[in-house]
């Protein structure tokens, strides 16, 4: 159990921002592209990853 307990408080550290993301961060993007002011942007990804790299 000690063990699990470390690795969620050390969850997160390894990003560039040296915590992990929270959902109310990453809200007002999808807001903003469901709504009327976003309408002309299509196609587009939307990448939250505390700027780790992903490859593959």
């Amino acid at each position: 159990m000690a063990t699990a307990r470390k690795r969620v408080g050390e969850f997160g550290s390894d990003t560039l921002m040296e915590r992990p993301g929270q959902p109310a961060k990453d809200a007002p993007a999808y807001v903003f592209l469901a709504s009327q002011d976003g309408s002309y942007i299509t196609g587009q990804v939307i990448h939250i990853k505390g700027d780790t790299h992903i490859t593959g």
